[in-house]
């Protein structure tokens, strides 16, 4: 589906899986938009399917481009992005947003100077299933929450099998990786359904005989804060081990549990009536459905003025909970956010 936008001339930049996938995605959407890349190597843009490639941070400027997907390995994202809104470029930047929260809010108050749309690439939230969960949790249809489990993990080896999992940005510190930030979805959807964070507890680990030299497991409780008698938590299970590819969250309220599985994009409801889980919401998209609806909004909040659903601020507190985690980690006791 091609939409019309007034915008003329987007950069992307970095050119692995994620940056050509945005490259596809918005050649699709907006086919008159002209796309520059920024990346460390020269590329074709024929066999890309991009109208110029640039080496360097002013090259890219020098296009002007108007919008900027930022999709390099995280360690490189803020100082990019901060060169970029300088130069009143509204920014896309990919999950996580930053390696460290130093630095981050600096971002966000000079995008707010410049009335630039910075939004978080969490495209998780465009799921309809997920969005599904929200609703059904808005609507009060299990009551009280008593507790969440929420679990994701796959073989990381499998994960993206066209490629040497060693040399991935998933494998290397260096670059950003580990299960904290690569599958960091989790904390942010978590904040976004139940609330902000305030406290953690946790224990992560390289349990498995992987090549790479980050954590390959995690496992996290989240604390939520509210009057005492009804305060909850969740726990996060999160690793690149499991051979089946899991991606799930169960609720369980004073009226019934709903459990969410994002592999199925489904949605069941089980009750003290039924007895039974009953499906109550079901919806498998194509891969590149949610990256599709998350640029469409990002273009849409520009073009309108409007606050964009995943904002900067939201990249920084996922950033902070795992700052959190890995003190936990560190001291073995609580740490708040």
């Amino acid at each position: 589906m091609r939409v019309h936008s007034l915008i003329e001339r987007a950069l992307i930049v970095g050119l692995g899986s994620i940056g050509k996938r945005h490259v596809r995605i918005v050649r699709e959407l907006f086919p008159k938009i002209n796309i520059t890349v920024l990346r460390h190597n020269q590329c074709d843009e024929n066999n890309m399917g991009v109208d110029s490639c640039v080496t360097t941070i002013e090259d890219a400027i020098a296009r002007k481009p108007q919008v900027a997907i930022i999709a390099n390995p995280a360690t490189m994202h803020l100082e990019v992005a901060m060169q970029l809104a300088k130069n009143n470029i509204h920014l896309l930047i990919e999950k996580p947003i930053a390696i460290s929260s130093q630095g981050v809010q600096e971002l966000i108050n000079l995008c707010e100077q410049k009335q630039l749309v910075l939004m978080t690439a969490y495209n998780l939230r465009f799921m309809p299933s997920l969005m599904e969960l929200q609703k059904q949790l808005q609507k009060n249809k299990i009551g009280r929450i008593f507790s969440i489990k929420s679990e994701v993990g796959q073989n990381l080896p499998s994960w993206r099998p066209d490629q040497d999992y060693r040399k991935s940005v998933s494998a290397q510190k260096k670059l950003g990786g580990g299960v904290l930030s690569e599958l960091s979805h989790e904390i942010d959807y978590i904040s976004w359904i139940f609330g902000p964070i305030e406290w953690v507890k946790s224990h992560i680990s390289k349990v498995s005989n992987l090549e790479v030299d980050v954590e390959d497991n995690a496992n996290i409780i989240l604390g939520f804060g509210g009057e005492l008698d009804k305060e909850f938590s969740a726990t996060l299970n999160m690793d690149f081990i499991r051979q089946d590819i899991t991606r799930m969250c169960t609720v369980i309220g004073e009226l019934g549990t709903l459990r969410w599985n994002g592999v199925l994009g489904t949605l069941h409801l089980y009750t003290e009536e039924t007895h039974k889980w009953k499906l109550l919401f079901s919806s498998l998209t194509e891969r590149d459905y949610t990256y599709k609806e998350e640029f469409k909004h990002f273009i849409s909040s520009i073009e309108s003025k409007k606050t964009t659903l995943i904002s900067g601020t939201d990249g920084l507190n996922v950033i902070l909970a795992i700052e959190a985690i890995h003190r936990s980690n560190s001291t073995g006791k609580i740490a708040y956010i």
